[in-house]
């Protein structure tokens, strides 16, 4: 997935946990209210049920892994 500069998505939850891996560029992570400057290469996990937001610090991709849990 790849957001342009000053792009944002919008605070949501997720019924699952979410690994973010950054492979280009910069962006700033926001979970539970505290926010995260990840560069290329790193990578943060967003807890399932926890809002969360990203914004396109500079041009940026990055790979998206959501884990749902089954019953």
């Amino acid at each position: 997935m790849q957001q342009n500069q000053g792009e944002s998505i919008s605070e949501h939850t997720s019924p699952g946990d979410a690994l973010v891996t950054i492979t280009d560029g910069e962006a700033e992570i926001s979970i539970d209210g505290e926010i995260f400057k990840l560069n290329c290469g790193q990578s943060i996990i967003m807890p399932a049920n926890i809002p969360h937001a990203l914004k396109a610090i500079t041009s940026f991709k990055m790979i998206l892994i959501v884990i749902k849990k089954e019953i």
